[in-house]
């Protein structure tokens, strides 16, 4: 017979666990330890992005009284860079702050997304899943599992970032394991693999019809027309690399240090009401057992069927040949209102098996119950919310003042003038997109400003458009998640806050650092690999033309 410990969910790691936390790194966390001080050192990030925005907006109105301007290659009109202090940039501010806020794109996706699971979370359906799927999963596994996981997120685009980590958190802690390397892994994983993925995306669609739409200023070159393909064996095999060193470093890296650092494994609230109102704590606050109640079990199960109701029901709704959910073209990709309704159809799962599981549980009695779970959960984002009003004005303001498209081409304008050939002409251009993505944290406008710069000028080199949209994509991976642009670096912050209260910047960039270097290396050696094998990227997709 079980013992009540043995039911009991694990509130501290395992022997193995334990050991290698205690266990010093020696150098590389003496390092990270620097790192995270003096990232720590910055302003608080609203305080910092209100200096960025002033810093841009003095930068911008000095190049603007410069008449400083900028043509995008391919690009029939010249662009100004307009400056925020003139009339016209005090005009475009005091007539556009609400549209910058309530238009500031995580915003669109977080916060529907955020009652869905909401209800999902606070009705106890998330828990028991959780419980039932990994309660008693072997733990060497989970890390894995997370990487794999995340980096096919970007199925789901931008609410993979709300989605995985809580749930990354949740695996962890209900295997025994330290949450937050479930949830700053599962971060780690989806912004590595958000260029790339298991299965073809979106993006895959966005990125061949900009490539495509670029090389129309070469027709005569014969390079192959770029599609959803295109780079799909390129992908695959990146997505699984990058998975499985995602779950090494999780499991040897990142989560020993946080024993270390005696990082919480439960989240800090203010009351134990509020904690069991989150549905993974009992009426007392105290630990679910791993083994679920015939009331879950049904719960689970009428959660599955709701699932699968709501599955047929889209897919009755999108098959047919006159869908209204098909784009012009009769199809999906590479945009339709199918694809712009993810953020609905995320919300809609997670809502419906969350009420179908309640009901049976008894967690939710009536409308005000789901209204109630919808609110708590909002509670938790009040800090994102007021982040993303100057996170929303500072976004808003580089686009409009022309600053990062004037960034793009200079630096497109540099490496152009070096003149390196070869796989180190590919090296160049990948630091190139590494070091904007720091600032341009847009893939599809990055590769669009790009794209028209490099691709036309690595075709007359005799390379396929196809090898340099995957050259692209490698710069376009792994330095998103350490940049403090990345507006989801805002919400993992003030996700990790609900167990350390004082952590900031320097503490999520220093605990990235760890994945941002292989993540780079394996995409580059990856490439190499494929440039120097002569591997097709696709079915039909070469490295040169021709070849």
């Amino acid at each position: 017979m079980s013992t009540p410990q043995e039911t009991t969910l694990q509130q501290a790691p395992g022997v193995d666990e334990q050991e290698r936390g205690r266990e010093s790194s020696g150098v590389l966390d003496r390092f990270l330890n620097g790192v995270e001080w003096l990232g720590n050192k910055l302003p608080e990030p609203f305080a910092l992005f209100l200096g960025l925005f002033l810093i841009t907006g003095v930068l911008s109105t000095v190049m603007a009284w410069r008449d400083v301007t900028v043509q995008v290659p391919g690009a029939e009109e010249i662009t100004e860079v307009r400056g925020l202090f003139t009339g016209e940039g005090m005009v475009w501010l005091t007539t556009t702050m609400a549209e910058n806020y309530i238009g500031f794109p995580p915003l669109l996706t977080v916060l529907p997304i955020l009652l869905g699971v909401g209800v999902a979370e606070r009705s106890g359906m998330l828990s028991a899943l959780i419980r039932k799927l990994f309660g008693t999963a072997r733990k060497w596994v989970l890390p894995y599992a997370v990487g794999l996981v995340g980096v096919t997120a970007s199925v789901m685009a931008d609410a993979s970032w709300v989605v995985v980590p809580p749930l990354a958190a949740m695996v962890f802690k209900a295997a025994g394991r330290h949450p937050v390397a479930g949830l700053l892994g599962g971060f780690a994983a989806v912004g590595a693999g958000y260029s790339t993925a298991l299965v073809p995306t979106s993006l895959d669609a966005l990125f061949a019809g900009i490539t495509n739409a670029v090389m129309t200023t070469l027709p005569e070159m014969g390079a192959t027309e770029v599609n959803v393909l295109s780079n799909y064996f390129f992908n695959v095999a990146g997505a699984v690399v990058l998975g499985l060193i995602a779950g090494v470093i999780i499991d040897r890296v990142l989560e020993p240090r946080l024993w270390r650092q005696d990082v919480p494994t439960e989240q800090i609230v203010e009351d134990r009401a509020a904690e069991a109102a989150r549905g993974d704590r009992d009426e007392h606050g105290n630990d679910l057992p791993v083994e679920l109640s015939p009331a879950e079990n049904r719960g689970l199960a009428g959660s599955l069927i709701s699932v699968l109701v709501v599955t047929l029901v889209i897919l009755a709704a999108a098959l047919p040949a006159g869908s209204p959910w098909r784009n012009e073209d009769g199809g999906f990709l590479p945009s339709s209102p199918l694809l712009s309704s993810i953020v609905f159809i995320v919300f809609v799962y997670f809502l419906v098996a969350g009420l179908v599981y309640g009901a049976a549980v008894g967690t939710v009695r009536g409308v005000g119950d789901m209204v109630t779970m919808m609110g708590e959960s909002l509670k938790d984002m009040v800090g994102f919310l007021v982040l993303a009003f100057i996170l929303g004005q500072f976004v808003a303001l580089f686009s409009w003042t022309g600053i990062g498209t004037w960034t793009a081409v200079q630096g497109a304008s540099f490496l152009e003038s070096i003149g390196l050939t070869g796989f180190p002409a590919i090296l160049a251009f990948i630091v190139l997109a590494s070091l904007l993505n720091l600032l341009i944290i847009s893939g599809s406008g990055m590769w669009t400003l790009l794209g028209a710069v490099f691709v036309p000028m690595f075709a007359l080199l005799g390379y396929e458009p196809a090898f340099i949209q995957a050259a692209f994509r490698v710069g376009d991976s792994a330095t998103q998640v350490m940049t403090p642009l990345n507006p989801f670096m805002i919400l993992i912050i003030g996700m990790l806050r609900r167990y350390e209260p004082q952590a900031g910047l320097g503490t999520v960039m220093s605990r990235m650092m760890p994945f941002v270097i292989p993540f780079w290396v394996a995409w580059v050696l990856l490439l190499a690999l494929w440039f120097y094998a002569d591997l097709p990227l696709g079915p039909g997709a070469g490295i040169m033309i021709g070849g």
